[in-house]
């Protein structure tokens, strides 16, 4: 596979604004801001108009690839700084009940198994945590903060040394989408 150049057009919608300074992306949107530096990707970034375009020039297999991932990420940035990202939980348990508390930049679990000891799970980034019965709702505008969160919190309750078939307690996502509405 010979290419002489990769390339990705992403087309800005509307009521997003775009910064391109060197590498360094910043995407403002009515809901808030994201900053990300691709300087250390191979590639080349360029805003014309309604436009971004990333482009590697004789690219190796693997820079290829990054043009493709490094697109996905800007449109990531720009669904979140104009829906957002939700993610759920839902607590399981059979016979203890789980207990979770929202405590400032983490999540404390209390009672998972029977447990006299909790546990905890960090909070990444500026993302928004609540909990409501036996659900728990991650939501944000950066999706790498809000699916490491909820990654975290899920992590966090992972039983070890038992079957998983048998012993299904635990915090599991049931749901990721767009948008930050609570329905």
């Amino acid at each position: 596979m010979n290419l002489m150049e990769a390339e990705r057009l992403i087309k800005i919608p509307e009521g997003v604004d775009v910064k391109l300074e060197g590498r360094r992306l910043t995407v403002t949107g009515e809901i808030g801001s994201l900053t990300k530096d691709f300087s250390h990707a191979p590639l080349t970034l360029e805003k014309e108009s309604q436009l971004i375009r990333i482009r590697a020039e004789w690219p190796r297999k693997k820079e290829a690839a990054t043009v493709g991932t490094v697109g996905s990420h800007i449109q990531n940035m720009m669904k979140g700084v104009t829906a957002g990202f939700t993610y759920k939980l839902k607590i399981v348990f059979s016979h203890f009940p789980i207990t979770v508390k929202v405590e400032d930049d983490q999540i404390r679990i209390e009672n998972f198994t029977g447990e006299r000891s909790p546990r905890f799970a960090s909070i990444v980034g500026n993302v928004t945590v609540s909990v409501k019965s036996d659900d728990i709702i991650v939501k944000g505008i950066d999706i790498e903060a809000v699916s490491q969160t909820a990654a975290n919190i899920q992590q966090a309750t992972k039983v070890k040394k038992k079957d998983p078939r048998v012993f299904l307690d635990g915090i599991y996502v049931y749901e990721q989408r767009e948008g930050m509405s609570d329905d």
